[in-house]
């Protein structure tokens, strides 16, 4: 796998002031704070972003998008070889914003694999779970699409259901790690993750639209595993 473990993640989407060079000052705020504090942290641009903050910060960076098509014909489509080369490290797929077919699913996974980009995808319940794990992706993101941006995170409102998955995940694919988000908005968010077993977290607005979005990270940043 190309991410290391724990780490938090911060996905730009599309919010106001994540866009280029605007985006690329957000990212240098997500590496201060991973220089100051030791703390791991992955970034999520947006696509046309995506080598400008590779090539100029040293954070590990994801993709918010990939395609299942192989290179030749095919407008339009990103190649994971193209994440690949522009330094990105992993691509999330059949996001709650972006859906995915499972039969896509499982084509991204394997094309992710071949070109050397760890694939990330989004599930909402446990036997979505069990499901796409059967087809060794690299992690999963565990997330109920009604708690995106806002702050009722899983990991508070209800513990048992993150612990279950990751008890299914450790029966079913082992080597699969998990990232647990949706509403993940504070430190004792972040907390209450790690203590549940995930392997991972993030968030999306409470990062990208913070008013300070230094001191949030440095929040979060201490809330973290050694």
């Amino acid at each position: 796998m190309n991410h290391t473990y724990p780490y938090f993640g911060v996905n730009f989407k599309v919010y106001p002031k994540t866009i280029g060079t605007q985006g690329l000052e957000l990212a240098k705020i997500v590496e201060r704070v991973q220089n100051e504090t030791g703390t791991n942290f992955v970034v999520t641009p947006q696509i046309p972003d995506v080598r400008m903050v590779a090539t100029e910060t040293d954070v590990t960076v994801s993709s918010p998008h990939v395609d299942a098509a192989s290179p030749g014909r095919g407008i339009g489509k990103v190649l994971p070889e193209t994440l690949a080369d522009a330094g990105v490290a992993g691509a999330t797929i059949n996001h709650a914003e972006n859906r995915d077919t499972l039969t896509d699913i499982a084509k991204k996974i394997e094309r992710c694999a071949e070109a050397g980009v760890d694939s990330a995808i989004c599930v909402d319940s446990i036997e979505m779970g069990r499901a796409v794990a059967t087809l060794d992706p690299d992690a999963l993101i565990y997330e109920k699409p009604e708690d995106i941006s806002t702050d009722r995170a899983i990991t508070t409102t209800h513990p048992e259901r993150v612990e279950r998955f990751v008890e299914m995940i450790d029966e079913t694919n082992p080597r699969t790690k998990v990232l647990v988000g949706g509403g993940i908005r504070t430190a004792e968010h972040v907390r209450a993750a790690f203590e549940l077993g995930a392997d991972a977290t993030g968030a999306a607005s409470a990062i990208s639209t913070a008013d300070d979005p230094y001191e949030r990270l440095t929040e979060i940043a201490a809330a973290m595993p050694e």
